[in-house]
């Protein structure tokens, strides 16, 4: 007489936590996202620090590496939460990768949590790369400095609800072609790595509304000093947050 032992089911949260760090294995062994998400940010760092050169206006008080680290935290976000999660589930898309994953045990909704946790892995690990790199020219960080973390997780959430509905909405190769652009355009023109006060007239108003400067306001106004309400910016944040997420429900399609 033989018996069977029963296998227990794995949770759904353990389910969902397998799986997205599958996902960030495999987006740290893809180059071109790793040059994006890591080696961007921090050569953008080390050149707005370094190269005085470059114009980075500072708020009274604050140094240029303080400065300069809150933009790039900006960049750093945006690279992985928008850009690199858009090309991503486009492909993922596009291969099928995304409807086979439905046939497991993890629910359509779970799919893409377990993306999403896989994103704010990544810019937790973009987070300390650069915090210990900025460490290394200068920065010396407070205890008020910690509040940057909910102002990061927000600006998250809110980027990577327009990553997924930038997937959703188009086919993969428009996709890595959009995200590509907008990325440069943010970078240079977003509000990130420099504030959007830099900007010239109309733009600078236009720009402030945008997600991406209101991340970067929000993490110049704790870590340089900024000009400016942290409340307003963490504010607009929200509001793309959720107006993100109502796009992406309306556009996202699984193939």
């Amino acid at each position: 007489m033989t018996t069977s032992t029963a296998h227990p089911t794995p949770s759904m949260a353990r389910l969902v936590g397998t799986q997205a760090g599958f996902e960030l294995r495999v987006l740290f062994r893809n180059g071109e996202q790793l040059l994006l998400t890591i080696l961007i940010p921090v050569g953008l760092l080390l050149g707005l620090t370094l190269a005085t050169a470059l114009p980075l206006t500072t708020a009274a008080g604050a140094s240029r590496i303080d400065t300069a680290l809150a933009g790039v935290l900006a960049v750093a976000v945006l690279s992985s939460a928008f850009t690199s999660l858009a090309i991503g589930v486009g492909f993922d898309r596009r291969s099928g990768a995304l409807l086979l994953l439905a046939t497991t045990p993890l629910s359509r909704t779970s799919i893409l949590a377990a993306k999403a946790l896989a994103t704010v892995a990544t810019v937790a690990i973009q987070t300390m790369v650069l915090g210990v790199t900025a460490a290394f020219l200068g920065w010396r960080p407070e205890p008020a400095d910690l509040l940057i973390i909910p102002i990061l997780l927000l600006g998250t959430f809110a980027l990577g609800a327009l990553g997924f509905a930038l997937a959703g909405a188009l086919r993969a190769e428009a996709t890595l072609a959009v995200a590509n652009a907008v990325f440069l355009v943010l970078l240079v023109a977003g509000g990130t790595a420099w504030p959007p006060s830099s900007l010239p007239g109309p733009l600078s108003t236009i720009v402030s509304a945008l997600p991406s400067a209101a991340l970067g306001d929000a993490l110049r106004g704790i870590l340089a000093s900024g000009e400016g309400s942290v409340a307003i910016a963490i504010a607009l944040l929200a509001v793309w947050t959720v107006a993100g997420g109502l796009i992406a429900r309306r556009t996202f399609r699984w193939s």
